[in-house]
C-alpha cells in the first residue's frame, strides 16, 4: 500500500508474523495531516524561535511532542522511547526525534500569552465545523493531586488525597461529540464548575 505523508511517499506492507508496534497506524494519520495541511500550519504558526545553528528544528521539536502524545506518553522521560523510531519521524517530515531535555527547554521558551495565541486558534479550527449545529456545553472539573511544590497549588477539595494541595482542570466539551473546546488549569480551591 502506498501512503503519501509529510515526509514523502511511504510503502506499507503488513507482516502477520512480526511483532506489533504502537505506532503502526501513524503513517495513515500522517497522510491525513499531509492532505489537510494541519500539522504544517501548526508548526508554521508556533512562536518558538532559535538563533543558534546547533538548535533543533521547530518541526523536530513539535513533531517529537506529537509523537509522544500519540504514543500515550505522559512524562518527558518517556520521550526517550521514541528516539529509535526512524519511520515515525520520517512520516511527519522530521529530521530527528529530539531529546526530552530539548523538548522541555523548547516548551519553556514559549511564554504563556504567545502559546495561547498559537494554540487556541488551532484548537478551534479542529472543531469549528461541528459547531454550526445546535450543541450542549459540558463542563467537567477534575482534581489533580500534586506532589512537591508546583505553581498555583492550593489546599482545597481533594477527594483522592485529603489535605494535599491540588490543581483543578476545568474541561469544556461539546456534549455527545466529546470535542474539547478548552481546558483551564485552576488552583485547588476553584473546584466548582460555576
Amino acid at each position: 500500500m502506498v501512503v503519501d505523508t509529510l515526509g514523502g511517499r511511504m510503502h506499507v506492507r503488513w507482516d502477520e508474523g512480526a511483532a506489533a508496534t504502537p505506532n503502526g497506524q501513524l503513517v495513515f494519520f500522517a497522510e491525513f495531516l499531509a492532505a489537510a495541511g494541519v500539522f504544517d500550519r501548526w508548526v508554521e504558526a508556533c512562536p518558538l524561535a532559535y538563533t543558534s545553528p546547533n538548535a533543533p528544528g521547530k518541526r523536530d521539536v513539535l513533531g517529537t511532542l506529537v509523537l509522544a502524545i500519540l504514543a500515550g506518553h505522559k512524562r518527558y522521560a518517556h520521550v526517550t522511547a521514541l528516539r529509535g523510531d526512524a519511520v515515525a519521524s520520517q512520516a511527519l517530515g522530521m529530521n530527528k526525534v529530539v531529546s526530552e531535555d530539548a523538548l522541555r527547554r523548547a516548551l519553556q521558551r514559549i511564554d504563556e500569552p504567545s502559546s495561547e495565541a498559537w494554540l487556541r486558534p488551532a484548537l478551534l479550527d479542529s472543531v469549528r465545523e461541528a459547531l454550526d449545529r445546535p450543541w450542549v456545553l459540558d463542563i467537567d472539573a477534575s482534581i489533580k493531586p500534586l506532589y512537591g511544590r508546583q505553581e498555583g497549588a492550593e489546599l482545597g477539595y481533594n477527594p483522592h488525597k485529603p489535605g494535599r494541595p491540588s490543581h483543578v482542570l476545568h474541561t469544556y466539551w461539546v456534549g455527545n461529540l466529546r470535542l474539547v473546546l478548552d481546558v483551564q488549569l485552576n488552583p485547588g480551591k476553584q473546584h466548582t464548575s460555576v
